[in-house]
């Protein structure tokens, strides 16, 4: 996995977790879905290039 690919991952779920923290906080239920969302994306993304790395050898 590139170095790019896994700061981009860690900062999407790093940032859907602010955003659902905030939204439970503010009661948002919104927000908190769009934060879960992003953690969600980010997990699929980062297990993509795992997969990718995998079949890489």
């Amino acid at each position: 996995m590139s170095t790019t690919s896994k700061i981009k991952n860690t900062s999407e779920r790093m940032t859907g977790k602010v955003k659902e923290v905030v939204g439970s906080a503010v009661g948002n239920r919104d927000l908190k879905l769009e934060g879960q969302v992003d953690q969600m994306s980010a997990n699929l993304k980062q297990a993509g290039e795992k997969v990718k790395d995998a079949f890489r050898v």
